[in-house]
Protein backbone atom coordinates (compact mmCIF):
# COMPACT_ATOMS: atom_id res chain seq x y z
CA UNK A 1 0.00 0.00 0.00
CA UNK A 2 1.57 3.81 -0.86
CA UNK A 3 0.31 6.20 1.05
CA UNK A 4 0.91 9.85 0.22
CA UNK A 5 0.29 12.75 2.81
CA UNK A 6 0.32 16.60 2.33
CA UNK A 7 2.62 16.44 -0.06
CA UNK A 8 4.90 19.60 -1.48
CA UNK A 9 7.57 20.21 -3.89
CA UNK A 10 8.59 23.63 -5.18
CA UNK A 11 10.84 24.42 -7.77
CA UNK A 12 12.35 28.09 -7.69
CA UNK A 13 9.07 29.87 -7.69
CA UNK A 14 7.23 27.31 -9.52
CA UNK A 15 4.74 25.04 -6.86
CA UNK A 16 4.51 21.68 -8.99
CA UNK A 17 2.94 20.02 -5.84
CA UNK A 18 0.30 21.39 -3.08
CA UNK A 19 -0.88 19.41 -0.60
CA UNK A 20 -1.37 15.93 -2.53
CA UNK A 21 -2.75 13.27 -0.25
CA UNK A 22 -4.24 9.92 -1.10
CA UNK A 23 -4.09 6.32 -0.30
CA UNK A 24 -3.20 3.34 -3.02
CA UNK A 25 -4.59 0.34 -1.79
CA UNK A 26 -3.45 -3.67 -2.49
CA UNK A 27 -5.36 -5.29 -4.73
CA UNK A 28 -6.30 -2.29 -6.95
CA UNK A 29 -5.50 -0.62 -10.25
CA UNK A 30 -5.00 3.45 -8.98
CA UNK A 31 -4.96 5.68 -11.78
CA UNK A 32 -3.11 9.23 -12.10
CA UNK A 33 -4.91 11.74 -13.93
CA UNK A 34 -4.30 15.30 -14.81
CA UNK A 35 -3.11 17.53 -17.98
CA UNK A 36 0.31 18.72 -18.52
CA UNK A 37 2.36 19.89 -15.97
CA UNK A 38 -0.57 19.23 -13.58
CA UNK A 39 2.21 17.57 -11.05
CA UNK A 40 1.81 14.06 -11.64
CA UNK A 41 5.55 13.09 -12.68
CA UNK A 42 6.97 15.53 -9.89
CA UNK A 43 4.78 13.42 -7.25
CA UNK A 44 5.78 9.91 -8.59
CA UNK A 45 9.53 10.82 -8.52
CA UNK A 46 8.86 11.54 -5.66
CA UNK A 47 6.81 8.55 -4.54
CA UNK A 48 10.34 6.61 -5.43
CA UNK A 49 12.47 8.42 -4.07
CA UNK A 50 14.24 10.21 -6.44
CA UNK A 51 13.06 13.66 -5.29
CA UNK A 52 13.16 14.55 -2.01
CA UNK A 53 9.67 16.65 -1.01
CA UNK A 54 9.51 19.90 0.43
CA UNK A 55 7.20 19.16 2.95
CA UNK A 56 4.87 15.89 3.72
CA UNK A 57 5.21 11.96 4.52
CA UNK A 58 5.34 8.66 1.92
CA UNK A 59 4.63 5.28 3.59
CA UNK A 60 4.99 2.87 0.87
CA UNK A 61 3.78 -0.84 2.76
CA UNK A 62 3.89 1.11 6.40
CA UNK A 63 7.80 2.39 5.53
CA UNK A 64 8.46 6.12 6.02
CA UNK A 65 10.37 7.00 2.59
CA UNK A 66 12.40 9.89 3.89
CA UNK A 67 13.74 7.47 6.97
CA UNK A 68 13.78 4.04 4.47
CA UNK A 69 14.60 5.41 1.25
CA UNK A 70 16.13 1.86 0.12
CA UNK A 71 13.37 -0.52 2.15
CA UNK A 72 10.55 1.59 0.12
CA UNK A 73 13.07 0.77 -2.97
CA UNK A 74 12.93 -2.51 -2.32
CA UNK A 75 9.32 -2.91 -1.99
CA UNK A 76 8.63 -0.51 -5.38
CA UNK A 77 8.63 -1.62 -9.26
CA UNK A 78 9.22 1.33 -11.10
CA UNK A 79 8.00 2.43 -15.08
CA UNK A 80 10.09 6.36 -15.03
CA UNK A 81 9.20 8.68 -17.56
CA UNK A 82 12.77 8.62 -18.58
CA UNK A 83 13.02 4.64 -19.65
CA UNK A 84 16.76 4.75 -18.75
CA UNK A 85 17.36 1.37 -20.94
CA UNK A 86 21.23 0.66 -20.86
CA UNK A 87 21.59 0.93 -24.44
CA UNK A 88 24.37 -1.31 -25.45
CA UNK A 89 23.06 -4.20 -23.97
CA UNK A 90 20.25 -6.51 -25.08
CA UNK A 91 16.82 -6.65 -23.88
CA UNK A 92 17.31 -9.84 -22.18
CA UNK A 93 20.59 -8.16 -20.60
CA UNK A 94 18.58 -4.78 -19.15
CA UNK A 95 16.26 -6.93 -17.67
CA UNK A 96 18.44 -9.99 -15.71
CA UNK A 97 21.03 -7.21 -14.49
CA UNK A 98 18.35 -5.32 -12.85
CA UNK A 99 17.29 -8.99 -11.60
CA UNK A 100 20.35 -9.06 -10.09
CA UNK A 101 20.47 -5.88 -8.38
CA UNK A 102 17.43 -6.66 -6.72
CA UNK A 103 19.50 -10.11 -4.99
CA UNK A 104 17.52 -12.55 -7.58
CA UNK A 105 20.39 -15.49 -8.17
CA UNK A 106 21.46 -16.08 -11.95
CA UNK A 107 18.98 -19.08 -12.13
CA UNK A 108 16.16 -16.56 -10.92
CA UNK A 109 16.80 -14.23 -13.14
CA UNK A 110 17.00 -16.52 -16.22
CA UNK A 111 13.53 -17.52 -15.65
CA UNK A 112 12.08 -14.83 -14.70
CA UNK A 113 13.29 -12.94 -17.54
CA UNK A 114 11.76 -15.91 -19.93
CA UNK A 115 8.36 -14.94 -17.76
CA UNK A 116 7.96 -11.96 -18.42
CA UNK A 117 9.43 -11.77 -22.18
CA UNK A 118 6.52 -14.18 -23.02
CA UNK A 119 3.89 -11.99 -21.00
CA UNK A 120 5.31 -8.95 -22.97
CA UNK A 121 5.12 -10.51 -26.45
CA UNK A 122 8.99 -9.17 -26.44
CA UNK A 123 10.86 -12.67 -27.30
CA UNK A 124 11.96 -11.04 -30.59
CA UNK A 125 13.91 -8.44 -28.45
CA UNK A 126 15.46 -10.98 -26.46
CA UNK A 127 18.76 -10.73 -28.23
CA UNK A 128 18.53 -7.30 -29.19
CA UNK A 129 20.98 -4.71 -28.13
CA UNK A 130 18.43 -1.71 -26.69
CA UNK A 131 20.60 0.70 -28.93
CA UNK A 132 17.83 1.51 -31.82
CA UNK A 133 14.62 0.29 -29.80
CA UNK A 134 11.70 2.10 -30.65
CA UNK A 135 9.62 4.22 -28.05
CA UNK A 136 6.94 0.64 -27.84
CA UNK A 137 9.86 -1.48 -27.49
CA UNK A 138 11.63 0.61 -24.85
CA UNK A 139 8.95 0.91 -22.61
CA UNK A 140 7.97 -3.04 -22.46
CA UNK A 141 11.75 -3.62 -21.75
CA UNK A 142 11.83 -0.78 -19.13
CA UNK A 143 8.60 -2.94 -17.68
CA UNK A 144 9.75 -5.85 -17.67
CA UNK A 145 12.54 -4.52 -15.52
CA UNK A 146 10.33 -3.03 -13.34
CA UNK A 147 8.73 -6.56 -12.73
CA UNK A 148 11.44 -8.98 -12.58
CA UNK A 149 11.53 -9.20 -8.51
CA UNK A 150 7.63 -9.43 -8.11
CA UNK A 151 7.75 -6.19 -6.54
CA UNK A 152 4.41 -5.66 -3.98
CA UNK A 153 3.97 -1.94 -5.33
CA UNK A 154 4.18 -0.74 -9.36
CA UNK A 155 4.30 2.48 -10.12
CA UNK A 156 3.96 3.15 -13.54
CA UNK A 157 4.63 6.81 -15.53
CA UNK A 158 2.98 6.29 -18.74
CA UNK A 159 2.66 2.61 -18.99
CA UNK A 160 0.89 2.73 -22.64
CA UNK A 161 3.01 5.53 -24.22
CA UNK A 162 4.04 4.28 -27.34
CA UNK A 163 2.50 1.03 -27.59
CA UNK A 164 1.13 -0.76 -30.24
CA UNK A 165 -2.52 -2.34 -29.92
CA UNK A 166 -1.11 -5.85 -29.08
CA UNK A 167 1.38 -4.62 -26.70
CA UNK A 168 -1.29 -2.31 -25.34
CA UNK A 169 -3.40 -5.43 -24.84
CA UNK A 170 -0.53 -7.89 -23.50
CA UNK A 171 -0.11 -4.39 -20.49
CA UNK A 172 -3.67 -4.74 -19.43
CA UNK A 173 -3.31 -8.41 -18.73
CA UNK A 174 0.08 -7.81 -17.06
CA UNK A 175 -1.52 -5.06 -15.03
CA UNK A 176 -4.84 -7.59 -14.04
CA UNK A 177 -2.35 -10.20 -12.86
CA UNK A 178 -0.60 -7.84 -10.52
CA UNK A 179 -4.01 -6.58 -9.24
CA UNK A 180 -5.33 -10.27 -9.01
CA UNK A 181 -2.36 -11.68 -6.91
CA UNK A 182 -3.03 -8.52 -4.30
CA UNK A 183 -0.30 -6.17 -5.22
CA UNK A 184 -0.73 -2.18 -5.61
CA UNK A 185 -0.52 -0.67 -8.64
CA UNK A 186 -0.26 3.19 -9.27
CA UNK A 187 -0.04 4.80 -12.97
CA UNK A 188 -0.14 8.08 -14.52
CA UNK A 189 -1.70 7.95 -17.94
CA UNK A 190 -3.82 10.04 -19.85
CA UNK A 191 -5.40 7.70 -22.01
CA UNK A 192 -9.40 7.78 -20.80
CA UNK A 193 -9.66 4.12 -22.86
CA UNK A 194 -6.94 2.41 -20.22
CA UNK A 195 -8.23 4.18 -17.15
CA UNK A 196 -12.22 3.17 -18.15
CA UNK A 197 -10.63 -0.93 -18.24
CA UNK A 198 -8.24 -1.29 -15.94
CA UNK A 199 -8.95 1.47 -12.61
CA UNK A 200 -10.53 0.70 -9.27
CA UNK A 201 -9.72 3.95 -8.35
CA UNK A 202 -9.05 7.64 -9.84
CA UNK A 203 -6.91 10.55 -8.37
CA UNK A 204 -7.09 13.81 -10.63
CA UNK A 205 -5.04 16.18 -9.47
CA UNK A 206 -4.68 20.15 -10.99
CA UNK A 207 -1.93 22.28 -10.33
CA UNK A 208 -0.28 20.16 -8.10
CA UNK A 209 -3.30 19.24 -6.13
CA UNK A 210 -5.74 16.57 -5.56
CA UNK A 211 -8.91 17.76 -7.04
CA UNK A 212 -11.19 14.40 -7.18
CA UNK A 213 -10.61 10.64 -5.87
CA UNK A 214 -12.39 7.72 -5.77
CA UNK A 215 -14.02 4.85 -8.20
CA UNK A 216 -14.62 5.53 -11.88
CA UNK A 217 -18.30 5.84 -11.14
CA UNK A 218 -18.01 8.19 -8.07
CA UNK A 219 -16.12 10.49 -10.24
CA UNK A 220 -18.96 10.46 -12.97
CA UNK A 221 -21.39 11.22 -10.09
CA UNK A 222 -19.59 13.89 -8.78
CA UNK A 223 -19.22 15.44 -12.16
CA UNK A 224 -22.82 14.55 -13.15
CA UNK A 225 -21.81 13.39 -16.03
CA UNK A 226 -21.90 9.62 -17.80
CA UNK A 227 -18.76 10.12 -19.47
CA UNK A 228 -15.61 9.93 -17.95
CA UNK A 229 -13.75 11.83 -19.82
CA UNK A 230 -16.46 14.20 -19.86
CA UNK A 231 -16.36 14.47 -16.00
CA UNK A 232 -12.35 14.66 -15.95
CA UNK A 233 -12.70 17.71 -18.25
CA UNK A 234 -15.61 19.35 -15.78
CA UNK A 235 -13.65 18.50 -12.83
CA UNK A 236 -10.48 20.03 -13.84
CA UNK A 237 -12.24 22.86 -15.24
CA UNK A 238 -13.48 23.70 -12.37
CA UNK A 239 -10.46 23.33 -10.71
CA UNK A 240 -9.07 25.80 -12.68
CA UNK A 241 -11.43 28.42 -12.46
CA UNK A 242 -11.82 28.13 -8.78
CA UNK A 243 -7.56 28.56 -8.17
CA UNK A 244 -6.45 32.61 -7.13
CA UNK A 245 -4.44 34.12 -9.56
Amino acid sequence: MIEVHDLWKSFGKTQAVRGASFVAQDGQITGLLGPNGAGKTTTLRMLYTLMRPDRGQIRVDGLDAALDPIGVRRRLGVLPDARGLYKRLTARENIEYFARLQGLTQEQAAKRCDELLGALQMQDLERRRAEGFSQGERVKTALARALVHHPRNVVLDEPANGLDVMATRGLREVLRALRGEGRCVLMSTHIMQEVAALCDRILIIAQGRVVAQGSPEEIRNQAQEHNLEEAFMKIIGAAVVQEPS
